[in-house]
């Protein structure tokens, strides 16, 4: 069964033989058969050639780059295997049409509004008080339904995200002191983890991407640009409540990270290794969990639900069946 596979050591990474060989700076070697790896994530200063990113891209293999202080940098998006022009084109005509775009957009908002009001309805019921939050949320939903533009729709999803966030404080069992949400850079312990956690969803979601015929840097909520890959920001928003905060809020009521995770004297900017490998290994063990699909009759796991929104705006686009966001319905 293929896996992800994460490097923090300083070291080299090149093609030996049949398998992707790692020789950490002390010399220290592992091998890494490739028939193994779905994609690799490169957490530490590592030096890789050209041989061994043709090899990992004809085998289908991503390769995600973070920096120092765990901020992704990029992705090796290996050639596209799956490739449909006419499925291109119905993805641009659904951007590039304004009340197409819209749907779509108010659709991605709708889905995470719903993602999160079901964390807080779920800590509501486990006696933390955030009703407010929850009321909050439910009242965006008529503004939502009523936007015209791109910018209406992203306001209502602010509001709905601002009155989410205040609840943290509440749900969570330490002193967090979450007043705001800053990405560039992060200045709070809470901060810092959310951009983490999101980063590593975000390259989880293009991984499923990679997996279908869509063009991952085509969106619909968030503006397209160079050098990202914007349609993953699109199907993360409804799963970074459901995956990516339900983790935090775990790691941070059972005090498995706490402020002691960060090195001291950056400003809570750089995660401590052993932190680091933590959220990442529970995020791996969340997105393996599985739940049975109402609709598919079988258990599908968490990290496939995200190639399963693929494939909804694959029928989407080609006419077969409108896009409705994934819901929890339990």
């Amino acid at each position: 069964m293929k896996q992800s596979f994460y490097i923090y050591s300083a070291g080299r990474l090149e093609r030996k033989d049949n398998t992707v060989h790692f020789v950490t700076a002390e010399g220290k070697g592992r091998y890494l058969p490739i028939e193994t790896i779905s994609d690799l994530y490169i957490m530490g200063e590592v030096d890789v050639n050209s041989r061994c990113l043709n090899f990992l891209g004809a085998a289908n293999v991503a390769v995600h780059f973070f920096n120092y202080y765990s901020f992704y940098t990029g992705s090796f998006y290996p050639r596209e295997k799956q490739v449909a022009g006419k499925l291109l084109v119905k993805q641009v005509e659904h951007y590039q049409e304004a009340d197409k775009r819209l749907t779509l957009a108010k659709a991605f908002v709708q889905g995470a509004m719903d993602s999160m009001y079901r964390n807080l309805r779920y800590y509501n019921s486990r006696g933390k008080d955030v009703s407010s939050m929850m009321g909050e949320i439910k009242a965006m939903e008529r503004p939502l339904s009523r936007a015209i533009t791109i910018q209406e729709v992203m306001g209502c999803e602010g509001m709905a995200r601002k009155a989410y966030y205040s609840a943290w404080n509440t749900i969570v069992d330490q002193e967090i002191n979450f007043t705001k949400r800053e990405k560039r850079p992060p200045t709070t312990m809470i901060n810092s983890l959310i951009s983490y956690v999101n980063m590593l969803i975000y390259t989880k979601a293009l991984g499923e991407i990679y997996h279908t015929a869509l063009n991952p840097t085509i969106s619909y909520l968030h503006e397209p640009g160079e050098r990202r890959f914007s349609l993953c920001l699109d199907i993360t928003e409804i799963f970074k409540p459901l995956v990516g905060d339900r983790l935090i809020f775990r790691l941070l009521n059972k005090k498995q990270i706490t402020q002691k995770s960060f090195t001291e004297g950056l400003n809570y900017l750089h995660l401590k290794p052993e932190a680091s490998r933590l959220i990442a290994g529970e995020l791996e063990e969340s997105l393996k969990k599985t739940i049975m699909h109402k609709d598919l009759g079988r258990q599908v796991s968490y990290q496939y639900l995200m190639r399963l929104e693929c494939f909804k705006l694959t029928k989407h686009f080609i006419g077969e069946k409108n896009y409705e966001p994934f819901v929890i319905w339990w």
